[in-house]
């Protein structure tokens, strides 16, 4: 377990570099770890395990965003429970037997794929200006971003922030502050619903440890969830005193590294 702790500090420095939520580095550590045990078809207990490290990582960050008086509640609320029902329609999917490994990996590694062009983009060029407003989200933008987050969320055990945030700032044109803090909020609900539905729905099956629930590994994912949030301080320290370009560079070899990583451990 000390092995997931280190890892769990490793990937909370990158997160806090990056300014990502811990998911999209949480589920490729677990699915290696849980492949690598021997565990048979990991990809589920992979995506309960991270969901359940995803909530305790994205509870801290709200946290974060109420004391910096960046909270928007109702905003929140609204898209984190439209979230929960994409949750539910993506659980359908990955407890389905069309979706393996295999599938896993090729939607991880494209999700990876777009997320190293979009920190490359960035790095590469100066955002455009775009209009921007100051106004709360509508019941219709709460069913398409909260929807949209938790499909992909229950598909690839993160968050969901990196499809809701652009929804909320570059389609719907809300303030980048206030998409992230909305977004953060949302998660802790689309996280919390994702691995108690993956943990209520479970079948016994093989696990790492021998605390688990379902679909939800406590033993391998607190842990790495814990190192996750102590990482986390240090890379928001790191993250002031390195040029933003480096760092948006880096994310994108490293995530060009973790999908080509997960491509070679399944095929």
């Amino acid at each position: 377990m000390l092995i997931l702790l280190l890892l769990g500090i490793i990937a909370g420095i990158v997160a806090g570099l990056f300014g990502l939520g811990g998911g999209i580095l949480f589920t490729p550590i677990l699915f290696i770890v849980f492949s690598d045990a021997g565990i048979e078809n990991p990809v589920v207990l992979t995506i309960g395990s991270s969901l359940f490290c995803t909530f305790i990582a994205a509870f801290g960050s709200s946290v974060r965003q109420f004391q910096q008086k960046n909270f928007y509640l109702g905003d929140g609320l609204k898209v984190g429970l439209m979230g929960a029902g994409g949750v539910y329609l993506g659980k359908l999917v990955i407890t389905s037997p069309y979706y393996s490994q295999q599938e896993f990996v090729i939607f991880f590694s494209l999700l990876l794929i777009y997320v190293a062009y979009m920190f490359y983009q960035r790095g590469a060029r100066q955002q455009k200006e775009i209009e921007q407003n100051d106004t709360s989200v509508t019941l219709s933008q709460s069913v398409v971003t909260g929807g949209l987050g938790g499909f992909v969320a229950a598909l690839a055990g993160i968050g969901g922030g990196g499809v809701m945030v652009p929804l909320l700032n570059l389609v719907f044109k809300k303030n980048f502050a206030r998409a992230v803090s909305i977004s953060s909020l949302a998660i802790v609900l689309i996280s919390l619903s994702g691995w108690v539905q993956l943990g209520y729905t479970g079948n016994s099956m093989g696990t790492l440890t021998e605390f688990y629930w379902g679909y939800v590994d406590f033993g391998a994912a607190f842990p790495l969830a814990l190192g996750g949030l102590l990482g986390g301080f240090l890379g928001a320290l790191f993250n002031l005193k390195i040029d933003r370009r480096y760092l948006q560079f880096g994310f994108s070899a490293l995530a060009i590294a973790m999908a080509l990583k997960l491509i070679i451990e399944v095929f």
